[in-house]
Order: structure tokens, then sequence, then C-alpha cells
């Protein structure tokens, strides 16, 4: 068996065209979306990350707006770029890019953008609406998953999902989307991690596997049942080199699997854009 191709090109490329008339009406009643970024440091993978979250936007007909402040920068520095953010009319959405240099605290950061414009959907109230099932921006990458495995006609409703992973940016905030009552969605979910004694006694038995533990090579074969559905959305870099946590012999096991490079991580960028159309519309709205 060779899995089919969980194509998060294609996938993101739908969700685009299905933006692109929101924002040709946004603009046309004269507000163009406008998405903000801060980077604090020279991380290479944020400011690689950051760079093609810009050129989306202008692909798009979005406003981009970024500041990069430097590795030194105090928390009241990136609080003076927060306020002025969460201040701005231009500034639908906007997300402080991950990590952050050691010195300062992120979360406490996070906490003081505006839930509304909140374009990564990680702010403790989004999450907390998460949990309450009530409409809120939703965490990219967990969004991308969904309508990945969507766009490619899976229904997982009823399906055992296993999660390998429970980090604030994927698994915990993707085990409560995928036990919602709502399409794309209402699994049986069953969490693990690596703290876990037998992650493949888990995944052995999961109808849909979602790899998301940043751990390279962790899913192997002989971890997934024959046809399962993977998605490999957790990613490490080592020596400059993108690693997935799904080994690539599984695709002789698999029935569907999201490639490393080009399945989930162009899906994550363009639930990024669906959140900031989404503020835009919000704000018009008001």
């Amino acid at each position: 068996m060779t899995a089919q191709v969980l194509d998060g090109e294609a996938a993101a490329a739908a969700v685009k065209a299905s933006l692109a008339e929101r924002i040709d009406a946004l603009t046309a009643g004269g507000h163009r979306p406008g998405l903000g970024t801060v980077l604090v440091g020279d991380d290479g993978p944020s400011a690689n990350y950051v760079a093609m979250k810009h050129r989306d936007c202008e692909a798009m007909g979005i406003a981009s707006h970024h500041v990069h402040l430097p590795a030194d920068a105090s928390a009241e520095d990136v609080a003076e770029v927060v306020a002025r953010f969460n201040e701005s009319s231009e500034v639908d959405a906007y997300l402080l890019q991950y990590p952050f240099p050691a010195h300062l605290d992120y979360e406490a950061l996070l906490e003081q953008v505006d839930p509304a414009k909140d374009a990564d959907g990680l702010h403790p109230v989004n999450l907390g609406r998460l949990v309450l099932g009530v409409d809120a921006p939703l965490a990219c990458t967990p969004a991308g998953i969904v309508a990945l495995l969507e766009h490619h006609g899976l229904d997982v409703a009823g399906q055992h999902v296993v999660i390998v992973g429970r980090g604030l940016t994927i698994g915990r905030p993707l085990a409560n989307l995928l036990t919602l009552k709502r399409p794309g969605a209402n699994a049986a979910v069953t969490v693990v991690h690596t703290g876990v004694a037998d992650v493949g006694a888990h995944t052995r038995v999961a109808d849909v596997v979602i790899a998301a533990a940043g751990s390279p090579g962790l899913i192997t074969a002989d971890m997934v049942k024959a046809g399962a559905v993977v998605v490999a959305a957790g990613v490490s870099f080592r020596d400059g080199r993108l690693l997935s946590d799904v080994a690539d012999e599984v695709a002789e096991v698999a029935g569907w699997l999201s490639p490393r490079v080009g399945g989930v991580g162009p899906m994550t960028r363009a639930m990024l854009l669906a959140n900031t159309v989404a503020a835009a519309e919000r704000h018009r709205a008001t």
C-alpha cells in the first residue's frame, strides 16, 4: 500500500478561493483587511515563517503590518506594540510570533492582545471559548487540520482519532475542536504524549493519527493501522533540516498521509488569513 497524499497546497488554495470574494467585498466597502505580526529577535525559522505569511497577504490583497524588535527588546517594548495594534483600525488581527527570547514572558504578553484581534486563536479567552463551543478565532493549525481532512472527503465523525502531543498550539486545542458536535469534528479523541510508555498501543487502533509532538520519526510503520489516516503536524528543525514526527516508512502502511512539506504548513497559513478576514468582517459590522 502507498498512502494517498493529503495535499495541503490544494486544500489551502480552496480556502483562499473562498476568502477572495469576502476580501473584495470588504475592500470595496472601504476597509482593506489587515494582518499584523510582531517578531522579536532573529530566529531563522520564525523570520521565514513571518515572511511567508506576508507573501500570502500580498497575494490575497490583505494589508501587512510588521514590527521586528531586537532580541534584547524589553517587555515594555513589546507591550507598546501590542497596545498600538490593539488600537489600530488598520490592523484587524495580529500575532506574536513564537518563540520569544527567554527573558520575555510570552504568555503574559499574549494576554495583553485584544482577543478579538487574536490571529493565532491562542489567547486564553479564545481557547476558553473553544472549550465552551462558542464562536471565536480558532487556533490555526488545528483548524487547518480539520479543513485539510474535509477537503479530501475524510469524515472523522464517530471515528477514533489519536493525537500524539499535548502542546498549546496543536494538541490541546485540536482535541477540543475534534470533540465538538460540528461539521468536520464529532470524533472520539484520545490524547497521548511522549510521557506515555507505549504510544503505539494507542495509535495502532486509531482510524486517524495526528502526530504533533515535535519528535522526529516518532511515529513508525508498526505504530499505524493499515489504511489509517496519518497527519504529520509536528516538525522539528535539526541542522537546518525540517524533520517530521512521522517516519517515511509510514507511507507504505497508511491510507492517507500528509507530506512533510506541503501538508499541514500551508493550511496553518490559510487559516491565519481566514481568521484575519473574519476579524475584519466583525470590525466592519460594529
